[in-house]
């Protein structure tokens, strides 16, 4: 009797210490927390991070300005105004008739479902992996054209500029198109100036609606 007695004791003694038997079990093990943002976990292939409107070869934009994104989108968060490319004034942004004049995405938002890449016909709409979107400013996760337009890369030259020579909007679309040709380079120096309006085709000063 007195040997169980003892052991009931001991059991009660015990029995709040036990209940911290995992914590100090995981003391003594490698921490596997991220050191996050010094260290940064890569994204998947197919991650949904931000939006990004891409560009010809020859940097024309893809975005025809045709709204399908808009339409599809679940959340409203995309606006978009088109607009006609003028020939005549060198005012051309994109192979055929129209491209996006206004384009902006409200990241408050945006739910990041992907519907508006599925909408896209023209494929100038893509996801990104870049997730880092958190800001203090509301007005500042209203992304305007400028902010989503691709950058330039090599063999390309900022729009608006014309069309390369022989080809149609089907030949850009057919991937015939594979970088800038001497006569649009010239064009563009000869055109473009520090006080013309941005590569986007919207005015430098233009609000935010979205």
């Amino acid at each position: 009797m007195a040997d169980t007695n003892k052991q009931g004791f001991l059991e009660e003694l015990f029995a709040p210490v036990a209940g911290f038997g995992v914590t100090f079990a995981t003391m003594f093990r490698k921490v596997a927390t991220e050191e996050y943002p010094e260290e940064k976990r890569p994204t998947q292939l197919r991650f949904h991070g931000r939006h990004q409107l891409n560009r010809h070869p020859d940097g024309l934009e893809k975005c025809v300005g045709c709204e399908l994104c808009a339409w599809a989108c679940p959340a409203d968060a995309i606006l978009v105004e088109g607009a006609d490319n003028d020939d005549a004034s060198g005012q051309r942004f994109s192979p055929g008739e129209r491209y996006g004049r206004v384009y902006q995405i409200n990241y408050l938002r945006c739910i990041f479902c992907g519907l508006c890449i599925e909408a896209c016909p023209t494929r100038a709409l893509t996801m990104t992996n870049e997730y880092e979107l958190a800001d203090n400013n509301r007005a500042d996760l209203i992304f305007t054209k400028d902010q989503l337009l691709a950058p330039l890369q090599s063999g390309m030259v900022p729009a608006p500029h014309p069309m390369v020579q022989g080809m149609d909007e089907k030949d850009y679309y057919k991937g015939k198109v594979t970088g800038a040709t001497t006569e649009q380079e010239e064009w563009v120096r000869a055109h473009h100036s520090d006080d013309d309006a941005d590569a986007s085709g919207a005015p430098a000063d233009e609000g935010k609606t979205a």
